[in-house]
Formats: structure tokens, C-alpha cells, sequence
């Protein structure tokens, strides 16, 4: 477990079991053979075409529409925090809309004091852990992408709504991993800006690294689980 993250303590222990829940695809081809289809899914040889969902929101830097990205690091699991986090959104809505409700019935002699209490209670709750579980599923990095020139790394996450977005960094702007005090045996480690705008989080222990070399020129030499 990343020691930084003692914000998300209970986060952390709900990630780490559903990881270990989520069926993970064997061998470092079957990213080719099996490509994730829905929100994540991309063929092998077009990182740029989606197959069967909406396209993802972006924020590219300037002049790179026409470049072409290889694909240097997956997080199978992605599309399950995905749905999780659309879940979530519902779940908390359906909850604040029974609010209304239950100051009409409260107001009729219909519901005691102490049940609005305790049905507000709950809507609180679940904005509040709706807030906290959305700060870090947003964070956390689905797909990792490098331009043929290896200027520019393209970090594809998860929105407040869980649907995709793409962000690019220069690659001169990211922070190796060499010089962090996260290790790869680490649950997280974080992905991090020389100018401090964004941080972002992976996971070597769940997640593949496709194309090793590519990922060693952006963060360093590292020894990266197999």
C-alpha cells in the first residue's frame, strides 16, 4: 500500500479485494487476442478507434490530433471501476430523491423525527463517500499511451460520471519513478508532474506493462512485475 494514502484507508481495502476479484487475462498478447470491448476497449493495431462506446473526452496538447500513440501500459480491471463508479453516482442520487419525500410524510404525521434523521443520515453518507470514492477513482490510470516520438504521454482515466478521459503531459514534465519513494511491490504508486498541476496513481502489481522499453524512457528503470 502506498504509505501517502492515508486519506483513503478504507478506499484502499475495497480497491484491493475487488482487484483480486477481478479475473486478470493471461500473458502479456492477450491484450491483442482479447481486447477489453465497451468503455475501454481499443484494438491493437488502432489505439485511435473505439469499438462499441461513446468517444472519450480529451485534454490534448497542442499538435497532437494527427499523431499516432502506442499503447505502454494496461489496467484490465478499469472497466469494472467504471461501471463502479456510474453505480455509485445512481445510488447516491436515488437516495438524496427519497429526501422529499420523506419531509412530505414527516410533515403529514406520517414519519417520526428520528427515521428523517436517520434517512438523511444516510443520504449524507453516501454523498460524502460518493465525493471520496470519485477524488480517487479519477486518479486512477486505465491505459497509458506514448507518441511515436516519445514527446508527449497520453494518461487515459476515469471522469466524475465514470466514462473515459484522455489527458497528455509532455513527457519532459513527468516525474520518474526513480526519483519517488514508491516502489513497484507497492499496491499504487503515483504518477507525478515537475509542475505539480496533476497526480495520478497505477498499479504494476495488477496492471501490464505492453511495451517495456517505451515505459522505461518515460519513468525510469524499474523492476516492473512480469
Amino acid at each position: 500500500m502506498v504509505r501517502r494514502m492515508k486519506a483513503f484507508p478504507l478506499i484502499r481495502f475495497h480497491v484491493a479485494a475487488l482487484l483480486r476479484a477481478v479475473p486478470r487475462l493471461p500473458g502479456p498478447g492477450a491484450a491483442w487476442r482479447r481486447p477489453i470491448c465497451g468503455l475501454w476497449c481499443r484494438t491493437g493495431q488502432d489505439p485511435g478507434r473505439w469499438l462499441g462506446s461513446r468517444a472519450p473526452l480529451k485534454e490534448k496538447a497542442a499538435g497532437t490530433e494527427a499523431e499516432k500513440f502506442q499503447i505502454i501500459y494496461r489496467f484490465d480491471a478499469i472497466r469494472t471501476f467504471g461501471y463502479l463508479s456510474r453505480l455509485k453516482v445512481a445510488q447516491t442520487a436515488l437516495t438524496l430523491l427519497a429526501l422529499p419525500p420523506g419531509f412530505y410524510w414527516y410533515s403529514h404525521g406520517l414519519m417520526t423525527l428520528s427515521s428523517l434523521y436517520f434517512a438523511g443520515g444516510i443520504a449524507g453518507f453516501a454523498l460524502a463517500m460518493l465525493c471520496w470514492m470519485s477524488h480517487f477513482f479519477r486518479r486512477l490510470v486505465g491505459i497509458l499511451y506514448v507518441n511515436e516520438a516519445g514527446t508527449v504521454l497520453r494518461v487515459a482515466h476515469l471522469t466524475f460520471w465514470g466514462r473515459r478521459q484522455d489527458t497528455d503531459w509532455p513527457v519532459a514534465d513527468v516525474v520518474p519513478m526513480t526519483e519517488t519513494s514508491d516502489r513497484p511491490q507497492e499496491l499504487f504508486m503515483r504518477i507525478q508532474q515537475y509542475s505539480g498541476k496533476q497526480t495520478f496513481y497505477l498499479t504494476l502489481r495488477y496492471g501490464r506493462v505492453l511495451d517495456r522499453e517505451r515505459f522505461t524512457r518515460v519513468f525510469g528503470t524499474l523492476d516492473t512485475p512480469k
